[in-house]
């Protein structure tokens, strides 16, 4: 099989763990250099340690107006191109609507839509002058089913799959490829599951994904050849009742 990842500069946010970590050590296995982004620097260094030189670690908080520029052009000053951006960075809350803070649904939204916003608005430039590119948005189940328990984040999630839908009509001309990965409930930091045996114990009862579950979905979306575009790919726990 061909490997349509080999060298590829791939921008990651949200890197420093779950999902982003666990992609970012898959991706390096296939021999692409990344940019890692995240807010926990210290996390990123870690993991920078582990897979090797063709690694660059840039401090990025998507909820903040100036840091995915400076992303980008760190992406560009070291490799000179942008590849894939893997636009995962995100939060979580669940609850009564009524009984939540407002200041938090801001908080949440400016991260979930408006920090993917910024990372994509970001890279493009680079990507269409290059003609071509993937960029994969993390959206959740909870974009595609509206869930009582999480309207927030679920309101937060509707909204990049629109974004992801439309911004792949757009940028089709520019050899561009967009599409969104909607995971169910995984067991990482996300979701407050961290101890070992507990990501075991829900993996065993098939109420949860593992982080490396949705990686290698990831994985398989940007090795696909050039002429294909996964535009939604869906992936629940065998029990998950939704």
């Amino acid at each position: 099989m061909d490997n349509f990842l080999k060298e590829k500069v791939v921008v990651i946010t949200g890197a420093s763990s779950g999902i982003g970590a666990a992609t970012a050590r898959l991706l390096a296995a296939q021999g692409c250099r990344l940019v890692l982004a995240a807010r926990s620097v210290r996390k990123l260094e870690v993991l920078a340690a582990e897979l090797g030189e063709q690694t660059l670690v840039v401090p990025c908080d998507v909820g903040r107006r100036d840091d995915s520029p400076a992303m980008a052009a760190a992406a560009l000053a070291r490799y000179g191109r942008i590849d894939a951006l893997f636009a995962n960075a995100g939060l979580y809350l669940a609850g009564q609507f009524a009984e939540g803070s407002p200041e938090a649904y801001a908080k949440l939204i400016d991260t979930n839509v408006s920090g993917v916003m910024r990372s994509i608005h970001a890279v493009l430039p680079a990507m269409r002058a290059q003609q071509s590119g993937d960029i994969i948005i993390t959206s959740s189940i909870s974009g595609h089913v509206d869930i009582p328990w999480e309207p927030v984040y679920s309101a937060s999630k509707h909204a990049v799959q629109g974004l992801a839908h439309t911004l792949r009509r757009q940028l089709m001309g520019d050899n561009i490829r967009v599409g969104s990965i909607a995971p169910g409930m995984v067991a990482n930091e996300l979701w407050g599951i961290t101890r070992a045996e507990d990501i075991a114990r829900h993996l065993a009862e098939h109420t949860a994904l593992s982080s490396e579950d949705v990686a290698r979905a990831v994985v398989f979306m940007l090795a696909q050849p050039p002429h294909v575009t996964i535009r939604d790919l869906v992936m629940l726990p065998q029990r998950q009742d939704l």
